[in-house]
């Protein structure tokens, strides 16, 4: 059983740093073992969408509901289907309403896909915004989901939540136009996780707020980045390139 929940829970080390539950939960069968492990065992998405569906309808008391709808969430967003990543974010929550990395996830999604003239903007940035803020407050007293991590590994982990928690406040002001919010949200990010992505859209909001320079300097540190991949290098030769032109133009 041991050996069983080693490579489960090596499944959230796959798709997430860390889960959630502060306690391990416990398979009551081994059939019951054997449709958690046809989830970490699924090939793509949509096969881990189905494995989850068929454990939680065959074994409705089980305690890795939580776990599987999270991973669920997680396949949904792999699918970039946010309407399904919801559904199962929601559900995920009403199992196990601390599990902070689905909140970021969320509240991530959430704020991307909101426009500025939306007729809802404020309701889904304020639900965007809660989500964020309520992880960020759960992620500071969490205890490691998993004895087997090391102190430095979990720190590790929780900084990525952080900088999640963070990524999703500053594109919730980036949508409000609170320029001076997002820069210092996105630069606590960036300096949580060092994720590139999270640098390139860093220097588009600098240009956003007219901080040209600024935004070069972060473009300029992404495109020298041997581990920034070519589209990512694309998108901030681009941005830099705003960023140049609108120099010359208040020349």
């Amino acid at each position: 059983m041991k050996k069983f929940l080693t490579l489960t829970f090596g499944l959230i080390a796959a798709v997430s740093p860390m889960l959630l539950a502060q306690k391990q939960p416990q398979p009551k069968s081994q059939k019951e073992v054997d449709a958690i492990m046809a989830i970490q065992n699924a090939q793509d998405p949509d096969s881990r969408i189905a494995a989850v569906e068929s454990l939680i309808t065959k074994f409705a008391d089980t305690e890795f509901k939580g776990f599987a709808l999270y991973i669920a969430t997680v396949s949904a967003q792999q699918k970039n289907d946010f309407e399904k990543m919801m559904l199962y974010g929601e559900r995920t929550l009403d199992a196990d309403p601390k599990n902070y990395a689905t909140m970021l996830l969320m509240a991530n999604a959430i704020a991307q896909r909101t426009r500025e003239h939306d007729l809802d903007k404020e309701e889904k940035l304020g639900r965007a915004e809660k989500l964020a803020n309520q992880a960020a407050e759960l992620v500071k007293t969490a205890a490691k989901p998993n004895p087997q991590l090391t102190d430095e590994q979990w720190a590790g982990a929780k900084k990525d939540f952080e900088a999640q928690g963070h990524e999703a406040l500053g594109l919730v002001a980036m949508v409000r136009k609170k320029y001076d919010v997002a820069i210092t949200e996105l630069k606590a990010a960036v300096e949580s996780s060092q994720d590139l992505a999270t640098s390139v859209r860093l220097g588009q909001v600098y240009n956003m707020a007219g901080k040209h320079d600024d935004a070069i300097a972060v473009l300029d540190k992404v495109m020298g980045n041997a581990e920034a991949s070519a589209q990512l290098k694309q998108i901030a030769q681009a941005e830099k390139a705003r960023a140049v032109q609108a120099k010359a133009g208040k020349k």
